[in-house]
């Protein structure tokens, strides 16, 4: 399995629905790092302020790059999520 493979096959639980793939999650996160970086700047340390940025700004990113990843995956054969 190529490192392709690996980060942007879906994922099948337990109950063989389609979980998103290992590129979904790492994308993720490094959304939400970076902006809670970013936002944290921004809110000048105001908690509330800074939770709202991080979802203001967030959400239409991961809307946008969740699209793009499963256009990417759409093709590949589906992984096992845990080990059987």
């Amino acid at each position: 399995m190529s490192i392709v493979d690996y980060l942007f096959a879906p994922r099948l639980d337990r109950f063989g629905s389609k979980t998103p793939s290992e590129a979904s999650r790492i994308f993720f996160l490094i959304v939400i790092l970076s902006v809670s970086y970013w936002s944290w700047q921004v809110s000048n340390g105001i908690v509330s302020i800074w939770f709202m940025i991080v979802l203001f700004i967030s959400t239409p990113i991961l809307s946008i790059g969740w699209w793009l990843l499963s256009l990417i995956s759409k093709n590949r054969p589906e992984k096992d999520l845990f080990s059987k």
